[in-house]
């Protein structure tokens, strides 16, 4: 190769690894063609590299099918970038590319690809892969063994991902995490419990896995708990902990702990810096109650995502102040910011608790017509909810009847209420049975049925339905009214 070459070279490694021109791609690739250097498979191997890094990936297959012989570093440059930007199935595509055209694999094309496997959570073709990578030898790389890891507990078999586990010499931090993450994942939460205490070193990320698989799991004094651990232990929470403790906080009511969280983010300045911290923080003191702090955040954060505008929206309709939420909602469109399916299941909860039945109409109109989005049970629930407790029950029942769904125990249960309180005792009968036929062990809607029978003087239903729950072994909740 002549000097004239090899400097070629490195000016193009230069040129592609320097912070402020590898985003030059066209004038990069210029390069090559200049110095016919468009077929030299190292070069172009880099080129792809940051293709991937750029999210450029149209671009580098593009380069890539213009050379007729790739080598296996150029494939597996092409691999790799596929798992980190996608789409992952590329890399599942080239892999058989490579083996079609007599290229074996090497340890550097297993990692990437396994990778691709997680991401599609393709179980199939990754126990392909493993089979190739037990063949050829190559499992006792680390690298390797952490993709294999990964695969199976992203496919949520456990069972798979504790053999590899149990086979590794040295067992790094992230294997560890990703092993409880998966357990907590897959409900076995006490599994992830046991291995969290088994570590020596645990990194935040370790903390975070098992604070947000309690969480939850339902578990979410524990979760306190760790979280408290960790505090103790004098490791600083990241953007993740903060968004993943301050629901906790809320439905706890551990509002000093919240605001001590808050307080943090505020000196690290997570709360400026990253929006789902000051979403968390917005939705944190609305359903603490405490709306003014809520509406100070919301207001002073530089930037709002869509997430910003639901959770003050939301935080709104749960305070009781509808009205104000609609004119926020208002307020968000006149911005240019487009609503979605959340936002609505929001604005349409303000609009009950205002009593605004026409705006709500309006509103679920303008969902369907104006914004293309196709409502959900929530919607609907939102819907019969709003219509029922404006006396409008007939129109609710008309509306269960539209639905393309079927509806589930939430709106039978609003229609029942609204039906209570506005004296259709008929309605309420029918909105009995059917929360009968999908509650079958709850004791409450026997009752509920039992009374609408005896409020409508039918003795021997009243009967019948206490044979009903014999027959069922349903036993009455403490608390509840006698089926006489």
């Amino acid at each position: 190769m002549s000097g004239v070459v090899r400097e070629a070279e490195r000016r193009i490694l230069r040129l592609l690894h320097g912070r402020s021109t590898r985003t030059k791609l066209t004038e990069i690739h210029a390069h090559f063609i200049r110095h016919n250097l468009h077929q030299s498979n190292l070069l172009l191997a880099h080129f792809v590299s940051i293709c991937g890094v750029l999210n450029k990936m149209p671009y580098a297959r593009l380069i890539f099918l213009q050379n007729p012989n790739p080598n296996i570093v150029l494939f597996n440059h092409m691999i790799k970038a596929y798992s980190v930007s996608g789409p992952s199935k590329e890399s599942l595509h080239l892999f058989s590319l490579m083996k079609d055209r007599g290229i074996w694999p090497d340890q550097f094309t297993f990692a990437p690809l396994l990778k691709s496997c997680s991401n599609l959570s393709d179980y199939n073709f990754g126990r392909g892969v493993h089979a190739e990578i037990l063949i050829v030898g190559f499992e006792a790389y680390n690298s390797i063994q952490i993709g294999l890891v990964e695969l199976y507990t992203c496919c949520e078999r456990m069972e798979d991902a504790r053999r590899v586990f149990d086979l590794m010499s040295h067992r790094y931090v992230i294997v560890w995490n990703l092993m409880i993450r998966g357990f907590c994942k897959t409900g076995n939460v006490d599994m992830g419990i046991q291995f969290f205490h088994k570590m020596k070193e645990r990194s935040i990320v370790t903390w975070n896995s098992m604070i947000a698989g309690l969480a939850q799991s339902g578990r979410e004094s524990e979760a306190l708990e760790i979280f408290r651990e960790m505090w103790d232990a004098g490791l600083e929470p990241d953007d993740a902990t903060v968004v993943t403790i301050l629901p906790v906080c809320a439905h706890l009511g551990a509002f000093d702990v919240g605001k001590l969280v808050h307080s943090y983010a505020d000196s690290k300045g997570l709360s400026r810096k990253v929006v789902s911290v000051a979403n968390s923080l917005v939705d944190f003191y609305c359903k603490s109650g405490d709306l003014e702090t809520a509406q100070r955040i919301f207001k002073e954060m530089p930037r709002k995502s869509i997430v910003s505008w639901n959770a003050m929206i939301s935080g709104l309709a749960f305070n009781g102040e509808g009205k104000l939420g609609v004119e926020l909602y208002e307020k968000m469109k006149s911005k240019g910011v487009d609503p979605n399916g959340a936002t609505f299941v929001g604005v349409l909860a303000c609009c009950t608790h205002a009593g605004l039945v026409q705006t709500g109409r309006e509103l679920f109109d303008s969902m369907i017509l104006e914004h293309k989005i196709k409502p959900e049970l929530q919607h609907y629930g939102c819907m019969v909810d709003l219509l029922g407790r404006s006396g409008c029950v007939s129109e609710a029942r008309e509306l269960i009847r539209s639905m393309p769904m079927k509806p589930n125990a939430a709106i039978w249960g609003a229609l029942l209420s609204a039906c209570r309180i506005h004296g259709d005792l008929e309605l309420a009968e029918f909105a009995s049975k059917e929360l009968i036929h999908l509650e079958p062990w709850n004791s409450g809607n026997y009752v509920l049925l039992s009374n609408i029978y005896a409020e409508l003087g039918k003795w021997d239903d009243v009967e019948k339905v206490r044979v009903l729950m014999n027959e069922k072994s349903v036993l009455k909740a403490p608390g509840r009214s006698k089926i006489k």
